[in-house]
């Protein structure tokens, strides 16, 4: 099936191909990139249309001498297989050897683990910088999609390339005219008028930063790009090498639907149908897509701003289109020009509602802690993937989130338990005038339950669900229905009811409760979907330390976890249920 790819162990093997077989070679990755995407899924449309452009890459320079940064690095399976990875494509047994990025676990060609956008080019002037200092001669390549150029970091990046480096720099812009979405800012307008001239318009956003500049127009000809890799190989400036790709290329659902395949669950090659139902039924995203797009109609101060992420969500370009452009925005691969318009916007009177990921908020600290918490500004926001078994690649982890958010004076996260209380948790999230408030999409399905939720969370107050004694499970978020099996297990096990409380609120505490509880309990549990340390569970332990209430703090170490196996990360840190009555068992006979 693979004539060339076979034949490919390192970069040093490209090399020796003529142009018919490194055309060979694109057929054969492609076909590779299928047999892994179809089975496991992945990112479709950035890896089919990347082909060449990576092929050409090994064939005129010569990594590892010669240094690669790809952006995001979502678009590096080529890459990899030229590198000598190319089992965790070909062979089904070894997919799981090949991470989604980039990983200098793997192989020697690879600087970075890194999954998130705009970093490439700031990374790359480090690796130039520290060549010089060390009178190095390698050259430094920095591989950035036209999508990513939106991000703060990729222009801080290019102003310094441009006026500070002075020495070998290529940057490779590779424009395929999409992000994840469509792209949204005035960058993309200056890079229509480049391709529009074949690079020779009067304005120049590159030229502007004092950059080089070449444009090639063939993106995905392999012979083109070997032709301007090799005239700027070994530069002595830096330079920006414009190129225009296909994103989707070879498939023609993700040349068409480019949004939808960037990146897509396993699938039917002949139908592109996805073959695995995950989930199924409701879901938070076509809750909160369908409640945003009510909320807005109902209500003009509602202001929908997505930093490129409107399929985090639900929001696809129907609804986008439902809510109307007055008030939907798109800023771009820019989290941080979001919360900080968001800021903005609150303080004139408007609702505005930013919606993302988990792990892509991270890159807005200062944005939340300076321009909207330090002001108090109302705006909400709605996290999507914050749970441990959501988003499980190093790259891409949310459980971080409160520890980061918690701890910033005047923002409110919000941890709901069930769809009644998300649903009016995030209404409250948008209506209210009082503090940024984070809501976190649970990461367990939708539960309806019969339980109640309050509409109004302006003061914190936990809700106590069930009363006991004893003992008090706090079981945070996503976590409260573990809560309810451990409080099952120990009325069952331990012979008494334990109080079984709802916090809700994962950065602020209940003085009044915790103090309660200090009449008949023994022991406060604690159990949250995040890291321990910053987190729920160590307020808690705080607020009891100068009492003789013991606390036990169940949670995820402060580590770097990656491709995890989400039960079996709960049993090894001892979190199953009957791991914890046992634990609770043995503190409440020691206590004694």
């Amino acid at each position: 099936m693979y004539q060339v790819l076979n034949q490919i162990h390192s970069p040093a093997d490209v090399k020796k191909l003529n142009l018919q077989a490194l055309t060979t070679l694109a057929s054969d990755i492609r076909e590779a990139l299928f047999n892994r995407l179809t089975k496991i899924g992945g990112h479709c449309g950035p890896n089919l249309g990347s082909v060449e452009a990576e092929i050409a890459l090994h064939y005129v320079f010569n990594s590892p001498v010669d240094k690669f940064v790809f952006d995001v690095s979502h678009q590096s399976y080529t890459h990899k297989m030229l590198t000598g990875r190319k089992a965790g494509y070909i062979d089904d047994t070894r997919f799981g050897e090949d991470s989604g990025y980039t990983n200098p676990d793997e192989s020697e060609h690879d600087f970075f683990n890194i999954g998130h956008t705009s970093t490439s080019i700031s990374l790359a002037t480090g690796l130039a910088r520290a060549r010089d200092l060390l009178h190095g001669k390698e050259n430094i390549i920095a591989f950035i999609g036209d999508g990513s150029l939106s991000g703060g970091e990729a222009l801080e990046g290019l102003d310094y390339a441009g006026s500070e480096l002075g020495s070998n720099l290529i940057v490779i812009v590779n424009d395929n005219e999409m992000a994840i979405a469509e792209n949204h800012g005035g960058i993309y307008k200056n890079l229509k008028e480049l391709r529009d001239t074949n690079g020779k318009a009067e304005h120049n956003l590159f030229k502007a930063f004092g950059l080089d500049y070449v444009y090639e127009p063939n993106g995905n000809d392999i012979a083109s790009l070997v032709r301007v890799f090799e005239s700027v190989k070994d530069s002595s400036h830096p330079v920006v090498v414009h190129i225009h790709t296909q994103k989707g290329k070879g498939y023609t659902p993700a040349e068409t639907d480019q949004e939808t395949w960037h990146w897509h669950p396993p699938f039917d090659r002949a139908t592109g149908k996805a073959t695995v139902n995950w989930g199924g039924g409701e879901s938070y995203e076509d809750l909160t897509s369908n409640y945003l797009v009510q909320k807005a109609k109902s209500d003009p101060k509602v202001l929908v701003i997505s930093p490129a992420m409107p399929m985090a969500l639900g929001l696809g370009p129907e609804k986008r289109q439902m809510i109307g452009p007055v008030q939907y925005t798109d800023c771009g691969i820019a989290e941080e020009q979001a919360i900080a318009m968001a800021s903005g916007a609150a303080k004139r009177g408007a609702k505005p509602v930013v919606i993302t990921n988990a792990t892509f908020l991270q890159r807005t600290y200062d944005q939340m802690a300076q321009d909207t918490a330090l002001n108090n500004s109302a705006i909400a926001v709605i996290l999507n993937f914050s749970a441990f078994n959501t988003m499980t690649d190093v790259t891409h982890l949310g459980i971080y989130i409160n520890s980061i958010y918690g701890n910033i004076p005047n923002v409110r996260v919000l941890a709901p338990t069930n769809k009644a209380e998300y649903m009016a948790m995030m209404e409250y999230a948008i209506d209210q005038n009082d503090h940024p408030t984070i809501v976190l999409v649970p990461g367990n399905g939708v539960v309806n339950d019969n339980r109640p939720a309050d509409k109004d969370y302006a003061q914190v107050k936990f809700r106590v669900e069930e009363q006991g004694s004893k003992v008090a499970i706090m079981a945070l978020g996503d976590f409260y229905q573990r809560g309810e099996a451990l409080s099952r297990q120990v009325e069952k096990e331990l012979g008494f009811k334990p109080t079984l409380v709802n916090p809700r609120f994962a950065s602020d505490i209940d003085c009044e409760t915790l103090e309660r509880l200090k009449e008949n309990h023994q022991l406060v549990v604690t159990l949250e979907d995040g890291i321990v340390q910053g987190g729920f569970g160590e307020k808690i332990a705080a607020f009891y330390g100068d009492s003789s209430m013991k606390v036990l703090v169940y949670g995820l170490e402060k580590k770097f976890y990656d491709r995890y196996n989400p039960e079996e990360l709960l049993a090894n840190l001892g979190m199953t249920t009957d791991a914890m009555t046992q634990k609770i068992a043995t503190t409440l006979r020691v206590s004694q």
